[in-house]
């Protein structure tokens, strides 16, 4: 059985999972979501794998829209493996059915994982480039705002989980104004 999996990152995505579930079309099964790689919870990708059976195709599109990196990548190839299902990435046509296709996968996760270390460097170099200059002033605190709101719900007997929800912030943030005031 081939089984798709298609993922963007966040809801204003739609043109590029039309694009993937497009691709995905000759799928007997496509499970898709909309959530960032670096959630633990990646709901549908863990259906995806619980549904793997022997001599079933995981295939995503593209790389990236599998695996965090490349010790990611690996565990999901070992849970497909040990199904005794395999891998197709269609973009770069490997399939780890093969032992070249194995061998393919390892080394490009491995340049993926490193294009992406090297961008999130360059990241940071140019954040603190403009702190250094003054421009850069980082993102508007939301939950801090929330503090008299989070505080009051708290009074009311709401617990952190209750009031995250209610106010749309994290549970973190919700419990650092907790201990703060």
């Amino acid at each position: 059985m081939k089984i798709g999996y298609a993922r963007t990152s966040t809801i204003d995505q739609e043109a590029g999972l039309d694009a993937q579930l497009r691709d995905l079309k000759d799928c007997d099964k496509v499970f898709s979501e909309q959530v960032s790689s670096v959630q633990k919870d990646r709901q549908q990708l863990e259906a995806a794998l619980d549904f793997a059976r022997e001599g079933d195709t995981l295939i995503v599109t593209k790389l990236d829209r599998l695996a965090r990196n490349i010790g990611h990548l690996m565990q999901i190839v070992d849970r497909l493996k040990d199904k005794g299902a395999h891998l197709q990435v269609l973009n770069l046509g490997i399939d780890t059915s093969t032992p070249t296709g194995k061998l393919m996968l390892t080394m490009l996760g491995g340049v993926a994982e490193f294009e992406r270390e090297m961008m999130l460097e360059r990241q940071r170099e140019g954040i603190a480039k403009a702190k250094a200059e003054g421009k850069y002033k980082g993102r508007k605190p939301t939950a801090r705002e929330k503090a008299d709101k989070v505080l009051a719900l708290k009074a009311e007997g709401h617990g952190p989980v209750a009031i995250a929800d209610e106010l749309g912030i994290s549970r973190s943030s919700v419990q650092r104004i907790l201990r703060a005031a």
